[in-house]
């Protein structure tokens, strides 16, 4: 089992940055493929990205292509999410999620450990 806590996130200004990060407890951090997800206001929990357990392996979302970064620390067991160019359309609640097996899903039903979340919010 693996427990999963969010930081980093915040208030940021449209064009802005910011940086997640998801910190593991547990021992077996690498063998877990990571991802994140964000849920809107209103709205169902989205895939972001995910990468696998190596890090070789990355998949992003279309809305967050070309201004998102997924990367990993095994020896930290940590997962970052580094945001660019944020849009008030990235505002959500920002969750990294773990999966035991090594392929690379978008829906969250796959993935079977989750954080508390983090709240991003874009201002315009």
């Amino acid at each position: 089992q693996v427990q999963l806590v969010e930081s980093g996130g915040g208030l940021v200004q449209a064009g802005g940055s910011l940086r997640l990060s998801c910190a593991a407890s547990g021992r077996t951090f690498s063998s877990y493929t990571m991802g994140w997800f964000r849920q809107a206001p209103g709205k169902e929990r989205e895939f972001v990205a995910a990468i696998s357990q190596s890090g070789g392996n990355i998949y992003y979302a279309d809305s967050v292509k070309g201004r998102f970064t997924i990367s990993r620390d095994n020896a930290k067991n940590t997962v970052y999410l580094q945001m660019n160019s944020l849009k008030p359309e990235d505002t959500a609640v920002y969750y990294c999620a773990a999966r035991v097996f090594n392929t690379l899903l978008t829906s969250e039903g796959s993935y079977d450990y989750w954080g508390q979340g983090t709240q991003v919010t874009v201002s315009s």
